[in-house]
């Protein structure tokens, strides 16, 4: 009887001795970046209530108020549409710096408060009454304000300078002004705002105001702002008079304008595209 035991197995050949050739392009060692089980990495999800949005600039989604909506659309129309002649030169305003010496100009011709009337009269009559003997008084030298009162100054030709309002409301109210001061040869000038001119007189605004006589003191600084108006305004009439206003395109239509220049082989700059 043969018995078998697992020594007596026979014994594997042992190797060559060769390594196996490498591969060509190499093995890419490729380790598994070890996941940590405390954090989890999930897309956010920026709905009603979910997470919270990254701080951005939100203007586009504010609801703004009824009138300041309306005003900015108004701008942008007054932008688009074309402007005739008549009512694109009140665009054109006096230079900042002329304006400041205007005002102060104005300033020192201010009408005077329903207060300092007032004490006016009761001075002027305590005086009388201890005198027994009424005296004459000069006219005080104010602004003068109203449309109609202005209307008729120029029309004497008694108006040394005549300061009109650029954002009258409607615009009818004064958009004859400048014509009529031309033809009258008197001088004007178009400034900004008419809430600015209605603090000379005490009013809430003012269209239109206007300077009939100045102190000697003033009669230099008076000269230099018409010499001003002249250049600015009164020897530019003729130039203005044939210059649109408006007819500016938004930044869609200009870029669409230049999409299609390019495709048909011609350059066109913005400048031109947004005036098309």
């Amino acid at each position: 009887m043969l018995t078998f035991r697992l020594n007596d197995q026979p014994k594997a050949k042992s190797g060559t001795g060769k390594k196996p050739a490498a591969a060509p392009f190499g093995a890419s060692k490729t380790t598994k970046a070890k996941k940590n089980p405390l954090f989890e990495a999930a897309p956010k999800n920026f709905g009603i209530g979910q997470d919270i949005r990254p701080q951005t600039d939100l203007t586009r989604f504010v609801k703004w108020p009824e009138y300041v909506r309306l005003q900015r659309q108004k701008v942008i129309l007054h932008q688009r549409l074309k402007v005739p002649p008549a009512i694109a030169q009140f665009s054109h305003t006096l230079d900042k710096n002329t304006a400041t010496q205007l005002f102060k100009l104005l300033n020192k011709y201010r009408p005077e408060s329903k207060q300092e009337k007032k004490a006016r009269l009761e001075a002027t009559a305590a005086a009388a009454a201890a005198a027994d003997k009424k005296e004459d008084t000069k006219k005080p030298l104010y602004v003068k304000y109203g449309l109609n009162h202005i209307v008729a100054l120029i029309e004497a030709k008694k108006a040394s300078l005549v300061v009109i309002a650029h954002d009258v409301d409607p615009i009818e109210l004064v958009v004859f002004l400048p014509a009529l001061c031309r033809k009258m040869g008197v001088p004007y000038v178009i400034v900004k705002g008419k809430a600015r001119l209605g603090t000379v007189v005490h009013k809430k605004t003012a269209a239109v105001v206007a300077l009939q006589d100045v102190k000697s003191e003033d009669q230099r600084e008076l000269a230099t702002l018409v010499s001003a108006s002249k250049a600015n305004f009164s020897d530019k009439y003729e130039e203005q008079r044939r210059q649109w206003g408006g007819g500016l395109r938004g930044n869609k239509s200009t870029q669409m304008l230049r999409k299609r220049a390019k495709a048909a082989g011609q350059t066109l700059s913005a400048a031109a595209a947004s005036k098309l």
